[in-house]
């Protein structure tokens, strides 16, 4: 692969991830920057809270779609035959922490964005659609039984290392699982003030089916 080409798609990955799905849906639909309300954090979890479940499903699947098609970059080359099927795996994980990166760091809103699950999450499914759905299912479990966005990604996060370590899906591919516990501690890093106030017992929990005042 070229230098040019290479760095066209390093930046075009970082772009993709840059993309304030939150910032400009809440402005653009609402006139509202979620940035300034709730927890004052830039991702589809604060638009859940602060604009709804509509804005945040949107925002959140947004989100989603930048790591995985960040993610497929690499996929591109492949059929491009710029880089070979021994490299494609390295060059995925490459170009989708590159987007997870520019989501946290938004060139577009002054390098202050989200947390970057939901576009892990595209990362993930980008390359390695049955863990993912593993994952997704614990995110879930975990969301319902605790109300805790927080824990329910720190868990399904250190989740994709370890079934990847215990070969869930066949022989452990090394470079998966050091991605994968590298992810996890990037995610407990920008989760440190939510699991403070989990220990505290103050964290924000979601109420995932409100209810609602009959006559």
């Amino acid at each position: 692969m070229s230098v040019a080409l290479f760095i066209i798609t390093i930046i075009a990955a970082y772009l993709l991830g840059s993309i304030p799905s939150s910032v400009w849906y809440g402005i653009g639909y609402f006139g509202i920057d979620v940035r300034k309300h709730g927890s004052g954090n830039a991702g589809a979890t604060n638009t859940f809270r602060v604009l709804g479940k509509r804005a945040g499903t949107i925002v959140m699947l947004i989100d989603v779609l930048k790591g995985w098609t960040a993610t497929c970059l690499a996929s591109l080359l492949f059929y491009m035959s710029v880089i070979g099927e021994t490299e494609l795996l390295l060059f995925k994980i490459l170009f989708g922490v590159i987007a997870i990166f520019g989501h946290i760091f938004p060139v577009f809103v002054g390098f202050k964005g989200g947390k970057g699950i939901a576009t892990l999450l595209g990362m993930v499914l980008a390359i390695h659609p049955e863990l993912a759905a593993v994952c997704i299912t614990i995110f879930i479990l975990t969301l319902l039984a605790s109300h805790y966005v927080s824990l329910s990604s720190i868990l399904s996060t250190l989740a994709f290392p370890v079934l990847s370590w215990v070969g869930m899906f066949g022989h452990p591919e090394p470079l998966l699982v050091v991605f994968g516990f590298i992810m996890f501690v990037l995610v407990v890093l920008t989760h440190q003030k939510n699991i403070v106030r989990l220990l505290r017992g103050n964290e924000n929990r979601v109420n995932i089916f409100p209810k609602t005042n009959r006559a």
